[in-house]
């Protein structure tokens, strides 16, 4: 296994600036997630770490190694691709050993490579068969098994499971983190599923317009993200944000109001960044909004009316209307909320209803959209 380093990395597409100055360290074993929507520079990312792409500028070291200028072949990589990529008129074992035969490795070592990583994949029964006698999750394993019979020194994804339903895709997952704790080899893996990132990555790595916005374990950027990008990014349903106005900003803390809920105080505060009278965003996750009923709960609460109601047997959300507060949650920018509830409610479509969060669960974003709440406490797994 080997460690991976971007050094200040530029790409550029006849004026259209892809990746930005890209520098990330990726450590030997470690199983790297890179997320972001479509267009953010991710994919291209990848390619050139492969070899792929050609960059404008930086530098790309594995184990130490300069590789920026090497061919695909020569950088001890091995790509798995969102196509399976498989010759139909090959059988299972011959697609798995063709990268080597192409290297003309012995027939022998051939044929063992293929048998460990057929037994790794628990691909034993289909070395005969050919890829349109599998289902999409087997001809995925055997896009995989190619890719381990080379011991590559790094294994690239690239959305390797977008082609496989929802089922298969779940079980891939599974299947994917087994095999990285079974090899520990450096993996990169790019996807827009934050699903995907947050239950397969050691780190995950959040790009956005070609830039790297946050790094970091799954647990620490949902929990403390940099910034409203992240923020909405991760997490299903996404955090709810309100458009706030700052009334005070002092050395106590900061004090917001909107027009639909009472004024509150946040302490803790960088007042450095924040004057009277800037409009701030407050972020509220889902499963932070709680329905209210009574008072002198202590919650920061406001009146919404029920949009639509999914029941999904042990949880519940609700997309509720709140106007006249503000929102970024749509592109209709008012009064659009995602309520998530740990159980079973009765609520449906035009139920009015009271929903509020405590102060300690909210985030606050300046105008520049960074994050001025302190960090709050991850869960060490």
């Amino acid at each position: 296994m080997s460690s991976v380093e971007l050094r200040k990395v530029d790409k550029h597409y006849a004026g259209y600036h892809a990746l930005k100055t890209i520098d990330l360290q990726i450590e030997k074993g470690e199983f790297v997630v890179m997320v972001g929507p479509s267009g953010c520079g991710k994919s291209t990312l990848l390619k050139t770490i492969a070899g792929l792409e050609s960059i404008n500028s930086g530098q790309i070291v594995i184990n130490g190694r300069d590789v920026t200028r090497e061919e695909p072949g020569d950088r001890g990589i091995a790509m798995v691709f969102q196509s399976y990529a498989l010759y139909p008129h090959m059988t299972v074992a011959e697609n798995m050993g063709f990268g080597l035969r192409m290297a003309n490795r012995p027939k022998a070592e051939i044929d063992a490579a293929v048998k460990r990583a057929a037994q790794i994949l628990r691909l034993e029964e289909q070395l005969a068969k050919r890829p349109k006698q599998l289902s999409g999750g087997q001809r995925q394993r055997v896009a995989i098994g190619r890719a381990i019979t080379r011991s590559p020194e790094v294994f690239l994804f690239d959305e390797p499971l977008s082609n496989l339903d929802a089922a298969l895709r779940t079980q891939m997952r599974v299947e994917l983190s087994g095999l990285h704790a079974q090899l520990g080899s450096t993996m990169i893996y790019v996807t827009h599923d934050q699903v995907e990132a947050m239950t397969m990555a050691d780190r995950i790595v959040v790009l956005n317009k070609g830039q790297v916005e946050q790094v970091g374990s799954p647990l620490e950027l949902y929990a403390n993200p940099a910034n409203i990008f992240v923020a909405g990014f991760l997490g299903a349903p996404r955090m709810n944000f309100i458009e706030m106005t700052v009334e005070t900003a002092d050395a106590t803390g900061v004090t917001l109001a909107a027009t639909g809920m009472p004024a509150f105080a946040m302490t803790g505060i960088d007042v450095s960044r924040l004057s009277a009278g800037d409009t701030a965003t407050v972020g509220v996750r889902p499963e932070h909004l709680h329905v209210v009923e009574a008072e002198g709960t202590g919650l920061i609460s406001f009146p919404g009316q029920v949009r639509l109601a999914e029941h999904l047997g042990r949880e519940t959300v609700l997309y509720l209307d709140a106007s006249p507060l503000q929102t970024t949650n749509s592109d209709s920018g008012t009064g659009n909320f995602a309520v998530q509830l740990n159980k079973i409610s009765p609520a449906g479509i035009g139920t009015r209803l009271n929903i509020g969060f405590d102060i300690g669960d909210a985030y606050l974003f300046g105008p520049d959209g960074q994050t001025i709440t302190p960090k709050k406490p991850v869960i060490s797994i």
